[in-house]
C-alpha cells in the first residue's frame, strides 16, 4: 500500500465535473482520474489510520438507484467509515467541496435509540453528553443528525434536554473545504487530529448503544 500523501486537487475537479455530467460515459472516460486522485489516496489514508481507529469500509462509488427518483449512477463524493460499535464511528469524505469529517451514530436500531434516549434522560449521563457536544462545538464542529419535529413518546416538551431527545441520529461534523494542506501528507495528520477530537463522543455513544 502506497503512503498517504494527501488528496490531489484533481479529485475535487473530478467531482465538480461529475456533478455536471453524471453519466457512465464520463465515468469511463475519467475512471483513471478517480482511481489515482480519490480511490487510491482514500485507501492509503485508511491504512494509515487503521492502527489507531480500526479498519475502514470504503464505500462504492455507485449509487443504489433502485428506490430513488434520482437515477444518477455515481455518488458525488467518496466516503469511508470506521465503526467502533454497531452504528457508531468515524467518517471521512472527499468531494467537490473538499474534505468533510464526522463522527457519531448515524442509523441506530430502535433498541439502540431507546437506550440512547433513556441515557440522555438520566440527570448524570445526559449532561455528560451535553458537555461532550459543547466541547466539540467550541472546536468548530456542527452538531446535527436526523431529528423529530415533535417530542419523542414518553418525554415532556419541557425536558431540559428535549432537543437531544429529538435526535434519531447524532453526528458531529466539520467542513474543512480545500485548505492548502489537503494535497500534502499534513492532511493525514489533520484528519487524525479531528478523529481524535471526536473519539470521546464516539466512545460515549458506543458504550451506551453497544
Amino acid at each position: 500500500m502506497a503512503q498517504f500523501t494527501g488528496f490531489p486537487l484533481t479529485g475535487l475537479d473530478f467531482y465538480e465535473d461529475l456533478e455536471a455530467d453524471n453519466s457512465k460515459a464520463f465515468w469511463n472516460a475519467n475512471k483513471k482520474v478517480w482511481e489515482e486522485s480519490v480511490r487510491d489516496p482514500m485507501k492509503a489514508l485508511a491504512a494509515e489510520l487503521a492502527n489507531d481507529f480500526g479498519e475502514a469500509k470504503i464505500f462504492r462509488p455507485h449509487r443504489d438507484v433502485r428506490f430513488s427518483k434520482d437515477k444518477s449512477p455515481y455518488k458525488d463524493h467518496q466516503g469511508a467509515v470506521v465503526h467502533s460499535s454497531a452504528g457508531a464511528g468515524w467518517y471521512v469524505q472527499i468531494g467537490a467541496a473538499g474534505l468533510f469529517v464526522a463522527g457519531g451514530i448515524y442509523a441506530p436500531s430502535p433498541d439502540q435509540l431507546a437506550t440512547l434516549r433513556t441515557t440522555i434522560d438520566n440527570d448524570v449521563r445526559g449532561p455528560e453528553l451535553e458537555a461532550l457536544l459543547s466541547q466539540l462545538n467550541s472546536k468548530g464542529y456542527h452538531i446535527g443528525g436526523d431529528k423529530l419535529k415533535t417530542k419523542p413518546k414518553g418525554y415532556d416538551l419541557d425536558h431540559p434536554r428535549i432537543e437531544l431527545l429529538r435526535h434519531r441520529s447524532l453526528v458531529a461534523s466539520r467542513e474543512f473545504g480545500a485548505p492548502e494542506w489537503l494535497n500534502t501528507p499534513r492532511a493525514g495528520k489533520e484528519i487524525r487530529k479531528a478523529w481524535q477530537q471526536l473519539r470521546p463522543l464516539i466512545e460515549w455513544l458506543a458504550a451506551v448503544t453497544g
